[in-house]
């Protein structure tokens, strides 16, 4: 099995590391198109891009998933920093910075250069599926890459709009940085080209640690939810029905013991980042950030105290409150007060079995089955939240209520892993949305601004998003 393995950038170059030894930064181990050679030098450069995926901090070893397990929650409402209120909650978004940006063109690049360098060499380099194996796993982190771009800084619910990702296909070097940006129907094709490759051609799950075809069927389907046409919603419920019926993965029967003693080893989670090794004894790892704190904290807000009102997920996602800001409270879904880091409390669940049940039942509704079709499948992953009273669920008549009552159990469910409940919030119609958060009076608020330096050091970019300055 591949071994995660340092990479970073540097000069607009891809470095990556051949040492197993995972605690050392690499010396000397440059990694660009012409140090990929076979199989083996190929798989040290993917675990290169997988490292970037887990967002490891080359300076002190942790997998540092705070920012995509927070900024999401920030916007929709549910989570904010402990100590004092930052205006976060009101799409001001003054505290994500660039994040997203760097964050995912860090893992198109370094996917760039596998994927360039691995296409040119021939096949008797490889053993078996290892070239196609190698080549999907690339593009799923590409399409991953591109998907959060477009999520954040692209008019993503406009198939018209001029307002898409700029779509980098090969390795950053000098030469090539200028580059405009792509239209929304553009970006959606780059995305599912690279998904539909990743589906065909990548491995079965072997460790869920690395993606396999059925994480680019889980991705495939959220993307499909964004891209919103009719024929989506069919060929989501598919995608959904062949991930359910594979037998690979299985509803934790318990979801609070996938984040108090399974982690990593549940076979609800579909994809997860395990944490580099001693990473709970770091002084300054994820799980602090939530218990009790240190340089930073962050925290439940009275917006998903309320959300769980009368939920049995209240007693272990919801700490007690926390003096540092006025109605907030630890968040307490990753880490228990009281309790110290562990492996199991420093593991994030990019995509598990859960959402694949709630975007499925979204596609349902969407797609004009049956409400009680969507229903059978809410009630079912609510029920392995302990949750008996199903009063609300069972009184969604109509299609819109039911969505709703999807987005509520999404928020419920998912609030702080990978961002799902902003984004099914806002796929919502826009009148709901301004209603379930008042904040929202523009879908200017949907998407972030494209950061100024690149707008500076780009000048090929073209247009900064409506509604912000350049």
């Amino acid at each position: 099995m591949k071994q995660l393995t340092y990479i970073f950038s540097a000069s607009l170059l891809l470095f990556a590391s051949c040492s197993k030894e995972l605690g050392k930064l690499p010396e000397n181990a440059k990694v660009d198109g012409n140090t990929i050679l076979d199989q083996k030098t190929a798989v040290v450069a993917l675990n290169g891009v997988y490292y970037r995926f887990a967002n490891v901090q080359a300076g002190n070893n942790v997998t540092d998933w705070g920012a995509n397990e927070t900024y999401p929650g920030f916007f929709s409402g549910f989570l904010g920093y402990g100590y004092g209120e930052m205006n976060e909650e009101r799409n001001q978004y003054n505290v994500t910075g660039d994040y997203f940006w760097t964050y995912s063109y860090s893992i198109i690049n370094a996917a760039n250069g596998v994927i360039g360098a691995v296409d040119k060499l021939p096949d008797t380099k490889f053993t078996g599926d290892g070239k196609k194996n190698i080549l999907a796993e690339a593009r799923f982190l590409r399409a991953y890459g591109n998907a959060k771009l477009l999520s954040y800084y692209g008019q993503w619910w406009d198939l018209n709009s001029k307002y898409g990702v700029m779509l980098r296909t090969e390795l950053v070097a000098l030469g090539n940085v200028p580059k405009d940006r792509s239209t929304v129907a553009e970006s959606y094709t780059s995305i599912f080209e690279d998904l539909d490759y990743a589906i065909a051609n990548g491995p079965d799950l072997t460790d869920n640690s690395y993606a396999s075809k059925w994480t680019a069927m889980a991705l495939k389907m959220r993307v499909l939810l964004m891209h919103g046409q009719a024929a989506d919603y069919t060929a989501a419920i598919t995608l959904a029905d062949q991930i359910i019926g594979s037998g690979k993965f299985n509803l934790e029967p318990k979801l609070i013991d996938l984040f108090r003693t399974k982690g990593m080893a549940s076979k609800e989670v579909i994809l997860g980042v395990r944490p580099q090794q001693n990473q709970e004894t770091y002084y300054y790892n994820v799980s602090k950030q939530y218990w009790p704190g240190a340089s930073s904290l962050y925290v439940a807000v009275q917006g998903f105290k309320d959300l769980l009102q009368s939920d049995p997920r209240n007693s272990w996602m919801v700490g007690t409150e926390n003096d540092s800001r006025e109605d907030s409270y630890y968040f307490t879904k990753y880490i228990a007060e009281g309790s110290t880091p562990s492996q199991i409390t420093e593991s994030v669940y990019p995509f598990r079995l859960s959402e694949v049940y709630l975007m499925k039942a979204e596609a349902i509704v969407r797609s004009g089955g049956t409400v009680a079709n969507a229903r059978t499948i809410l009630k079912e992953v609510m029920t392995k939240a302990e949750v008996t009273n199903f009063t609300a669920v069972d009184n969604a008549a109509t299609p819109d209520a039911m969505l709703e009552q999807i987005w509520l159990e999404t928020a419920r469910n998912l609030t702080g892993e990978d961002g799902q409940e902003w984004l099914a919030l806002l796929r919502l119609p826009f009148e709901k949305v301004k209603e379930l958060k008042p904040l929202i009076t523009d879908k200017i608020q949907y998407i972030l601004p494209v950061p100024r330096t690149e707008l500076l050091n780009n000048p090929e970019f073209g247009d900064q998003n409506p509604g912000y300055s350049r």
